[in-house]
């Protein structure tokens, strides 16, 4: 794949590049960070590049690798820093416009899910079928129905904790 091909490839998934890091960082510097390395790693593999793969599933393999891999990290990262208040040391960001809080729920309750949940849901909402969603996560077609099966399952169960929360006056900042 020549340059000038992949800069119009990662220009043409620039959208879900984005979503991926999105779906597993909070912070607009991490997802910032997470989408400058899927760039990097498109272009480090691009020679490895099937063009009998469809390029949306190249791009959201690799996407979700990154993605997932700063997470592990960046979770590992936290747990060792217990006694640093990382609010008091973020930087101001420019603000971004914040979500409803149907939305934000939604977002609270896949957080809650580990990482191939949320590349389940993700791949799903972004309206992937069962075998491209298999294709992208290297699983059969018939456990992606299974796992999104329950997945879908236990976020249905998490956003009905949390309206019965809500409705009791409890808080819904658990997790």
């Amino acid at each position: 794949m020549q340059p000038h091909e992949l800069t119009a490839l990662i220009r043409r998934h620039a959208g879900l590049i984005h979503k991926v890091a999105y779906a597993y960082c909070r912070n607009p510097t991490d997802r910032e960070d997470v989408a400058q390395e899927v760039a990097v790693q498109l272009w480090r593999s691009a020679a490895r590049y099937d063009a009998r793969c469809k390029e949306t599933t190249w791009v959201y393999r690799i996407a979700l690798n990154v993605a997932i891999s700063f997470h592990r990290r960046e979770h590992r990262h936290r747990e060792r820093k217990l006694d640093v208040d990382v609010h008091a040391i973020t930087l101001a960001a420019v603000p971004t416009p914040e979500p409803d809080e149907h939305v934000e729920l939604l977002r609270d309750c896949i957080d809650g899910l580990d990482p191939l949940e949320k590349a389940l849901v993700l791949l799903y909402l972004d309206g992937n079928d069962h075998a491209s969603i298999a294709d992208v996560l290297g699983i059969s077609v018939s456990n992606v129905g299974t796992k999104l099966g329950r997945t879908k399952t236990k976020l249905r169960d998490a956003l009905d904790r949390r309206a019965r929360s809500n409705r009791t006056g409890g808080s819904h900042a658990t997790r």
